[in-house]
């Protein structure tokens, strides 16, 4: 059984709550996005995790960065923070999560790209490319937010 992600009228109720981030990766040259393969629903993602506890946003964003693609970066904003009372997931185990997620973007100061045991892939992609990639929910929205250049942080 796979992880499952439903959808329904304030579903996120019946879950518990988890807290996560992810980041938006830029190349040298800022024309294209980090993403990861994941190992487990082989769908593209932003890499990220959650927040363990006794453990700062800012710090799991950095460890889990690191754990998936082995690059060390430096947290530069905070883009937005995603909330969907309306989506529970559900993992093969039968815990239910609701989810709150970071979204940072984050700049690469040391390594290369390589994989872990939760990627199967590391590749950077233009915007226009994600479009044909099957995309972990909502992450694509999470590029375009970063895209945005908008100085506040998206509540969404």
């Amino acid at each position: 059984m796979q992880t499952q992600v439903l959808y329904g009228n304030r579903l996120g109720r019946q879950g518990n709550l988890r807290i996560g981030c992810s980041a938006t990766i830029f190349d040298r040259l800022r024309q294209k996005v980090l993403f990861t393969l994941r190992a487990d629903n082989g769908k593209w993602c932003l890499p990220g995790g959650m927040v363990e506890p006794g453990e700062s946003v800012e710090e799991a964003c950095l460890r889990e960065i690191f754990e998936e693609t082995g690059l060390e970066v430096v947290v530069k904003r905070l883009v937005g923070v995603y909330s969907n009372p309306d989506q529970l997931v559900i993992y093969p185990d039968g815990n239910k999560a609701h989810f709150i997620v970071l979204n940072f973007e984050a700049e690469i100061t040391n390594g290369e790209p390589r994989l872990s045991n939760e990627t199967t892939d590391v590749r950077f992609f233009t915007p226009q490319e994600l479009d044909a990639l099957e995309i972990h929910a909502h992450h694509d929205d999470r590029v375009r937010d970063t895209l945005a250049g908008q100085p506040a942080a998206f509540i969404r």
